[in-house]
């Protein structure tokens, strides 16, 4: 009989985050637990009583236990999470000791990421404070299901019930602002081990359960989401050629073995062929489980992409709203390409709109800001290349959750909780949804007042509506940013064509659709177009010059015929006709919206729009 996948050890590991302002007590008090837990070795406690001694403490010092990390404040060191392991009959227990001065905001936010509970300690004495608060915030911002405040030195007050009272009616006002699932109060001396493991004798008004009991007892296993299966693959077995294995761990839900599956983002569907977990074949696995995953169809599946069921799948989009906290020294800037990973996916990324930032000192939101430094929170509107496959955090942490990598330094710049899908949702055309895109060059030739750059305004409108990534190019635009004095001679417009031709090839390689409307008359140009530009896409856009001539918006026609302008094409200089372009659009029988109908089409029948299986 395989091992029940909810008994997995992770269910008895309880991962918690302290949280303390200066002179809090935290470091006494996970000193306390460890000490009274026996979970210190002999020589660490004699050299702490040592060291007691010559700061001359009458008693033991058990915050010296933690002296690591106050040495590396001391010496300037830049301050990290440190973490704490013991474990007692009932329970193993991961602390995540979070720095808590704003400056060390980003700390506070990596150690409390992946906790089940958060520990915030206050001082009896001093009651809330702005850093209570911003502690507070934080936990509830990243989801943490139990919070439990640890009301401390509480023998500095005499251990009156009615300091407990009022401190807790002040947390219990300002937590009403915040969504928080679970909120417990204890009252405790650290220094003096009061209802931190044992209960002593000086708070016999308080009939809750101490720290370590309320922490061995906890219930965790709620928290999970084991209803939406998301299985992220992280790595394809090929042990041999006879087994195909896909790696990863559970991110959520339950799976069996025979049960209908599909793998995004190419929307095919199968069973579970066989399921792998601790080196054995089981019938069924669950999150947090590390598994191994085997179809019973040959797929092309990989790092990426993801498994997930039939008719439970996670939103498909390129936006979304999120509450990031950023990192990095270097400020948040909009419109900016950064690296989004999501998951076991990783894709380009725009922050295309600060909504507000968050004042965690007050809870206000500052809608006037217009940027993010070091430390700070804030609600982003984001934009990717790609589409991600995603839950909201409040429904699924691991999917829900993402970081911001620097493409130039490959530092993590910020992380961030999605809150909400954006206005903005995959492009569907017709029955279809897709789920990425490829970068390709759409180069618009025909005569001058052919309809070029009309076609591709409306292509560009229909294409961004869907959050697609595209840029448009003309003549105009190139001779306004780039290819400003030049005029109409063949020798200028043989620069301003390769000036063009070097940009749409540098967008392309980037996964960017680009619109290029060139009158491009030579079919020997449009040769070399094709060979340097990747993804190359000639459309004919074939109207004849009497009609072009008769539209003549820019009255260019009637300086030609007038001599004006030497060598204009169509007049005084040839148009070669394309003779095998991609597509050809009559525009004499073909509206515009039916031009922009039939260029999307091609682009979805060659895969330039991503895959094009119904998402249902």
């Amino acid at each position: 009989m395989s091992k029940n996948p909810y008994q997995s050890d992770d269910i008895q590991l309880l991962r918690l985050s302290t949280a303390g302002s200066v002179d809090d007590g935290k470091s006494t008090l996970i000193g306390r637990l460890l000490h009274d837990c026996q979970a210190i070795y002999e020589d660490q406690f004699q050299a702490v009583q040592k060291a007691s001694k010559k700061k001359g403490n009458g008693e033991i010092d058990l915050a010296l236990l933690l002296d690591g990390l106050s040495a590396e404040r001391e010496q300037g060191i830049t301050i990290d999470v440190a973490y704490r392991y013991f474990s007692t009959p009932k329970r193993k227990f991961i602390i995540a000791d979070s720095p808590g001065h704003e400056q060390y905001t980003r700390n506070m936010v990596t150690g409390a990421s992946t906790a089940n509970l958060a520990l915030i300690l206050v001082d009896a004495r001093k009651g809330i404070l702005t850093q209570s608060k911003r502690h507070l915030f934080i936990a509830s911002l990243l989801g943490i299901p139990h919070i439990l405040i640890a009301i401390n030195k509480m023998d500095l007050v005499d251990y009156k019930e009615d300091k407990f009272e009022e401190i807790k009616k002040d947390f219990l006002k300002f937590s009403e602002k915040l969504d928080i699932k679970d909120l417990q109060f204890t009252p405790i001396s650290a220094l003096k081990g009061d209802m931190v493991v044992n209960r002593q004798e000086n708070l016999t008004w308080y009939d809750g359960p101490t720290i370590l009991s309320y922490l061995e007892n906890v219930q965790t296993i709620s928290d999970k989401n084991l209803i939406d299966f998301r299985f992220p693959i992280q790595y394809v077995m090929r042990p041999n050629q006879d087994f195909r294995g896909y790696a990863g761990k559970i991110a959520s839900g339950t799976i069996k073995k025979g049960e209908p599956v599909m793998i995004i983002p190419s929307g095919v569907e199968t069973k579970i062929k066989s399921l792998y977990w601790d080196e054995k074949e089981v019938d069924e696995v669950a999150t947090p489980m590390s598994a191994i995953i085997t179809l019973e169809d040959e797929i092309d599946a990989s790092r990426g992409d993801m498994i997930v069921r039939t008719n439970n799948l996670p939103i498909a989009s390129n936006d979304f709203e999120a509450m990031v906290c950023w990192f990095d020294t270097t400020s948040m800037k909009k419109d900016h390409r950064y690296i989004l990973k999501q998951t076991t996916n990783s894709t380009s990324a725009f922050v295309t709109k600060l909504n507000y930032r968050i004042n965690i000192n007050t809870l206000h939101r500052e809608k006037e800001a217009d940027t993010l430094e070091l430390n700070e929170i804030g609600r982003l509107s984001i934009h990717t290349q790609h589409p991600i496959f995603f839950d909201t955090y409040k429904k699924n942490k691991q999917t829900g959750s993402f970081i911001l990598i620097d493409e130039a330094t490959n530092n993590t710049i910020a992380a961030g909780v999605i809150i909400d899908k954006g206005k903005k949702t995959s492009f569907i055309h017709g029955d279809k949804e897709l789920t990425s895109q490829k970068g390709a060059a759409l180069w618009l030739t025909g005569l001058s007042g052919s309809g070029k750059s009309t076609i591709a305004n409306h292509l560009y409108k229909r294409l961004k509506e869907r959050g697609l990534e595209c840029e448009q190019l003309d003549g105009d635009v190139m001779r306004e940013h780039l290819c400003q004095g030049l005029g109409f001679s063949k020798e200028d417009r043989d620069i301003n064509l390769d000036r063009a031709s070097f940009v749409a090839g540098l967008l392309s390689k980037h996964g960017i659709l680009t619109l290029a409307s060139f009158i491009s008359p030579y079919e020997s140009q449009r040769a070399k177009l094709r060979k340097n530009i990747p993804n190359f896409i000639e459309v004919f856009i074939n109207t004849p010059l009497k009609i072009c001539e008769e539209r003549d918006v820019k009255g260019l026609y009637k300086k030609a015929r007038a001599g004006e302008i030497k060598s204009f094409t169509g007049i005084s200089d040839p148009y070669e006709a394309p003779e095998n372009p991609e597509l050809e659009i009559k525009t004499p029988e073909t509206s515009i919206d039916k031009a922009v109908e039939i260029i999307i089409n091609y682009l979805l029948d060659n895969g330039y729009l991503g895959n094009t299986n119904r998402m249902r």
